[in-house]
């Protein structure tokens, strides 16, 4: 992914990260392509991680599902 089209992205911060400035992600759904891509909220311009479109919907229907633990 390009990072000048990463940087003009519609981020969105999860939901389940809190306010505390702890473990947060941030990702991206409108991103057009075959990837979401997420990024750690505290380092804006680190590194992104693509992860392919069908992986990233079972991911968030496990987290509401609550099959993930936690």
């Amino acid at each position: 992914m390009a990072k000048h089209r990463a940087d003009a992205t519609r981020w969105i911060k999860s939901s389940y990260s809190g306010s505390n400035g702890g473990n947060c992600i941030e990702y991206a759904p409108a991103t057009p392509g075959n990837a979401v891509p997420v990024r750690d909220s505290k380092r804006p311009h680190g590194p992104l991680l693509a992860v392919p479109r069908p992986a990233w919907t079972d991911f968030v229907g496990a987290v509401r599902r609550g099959e993930l633990g936690g």
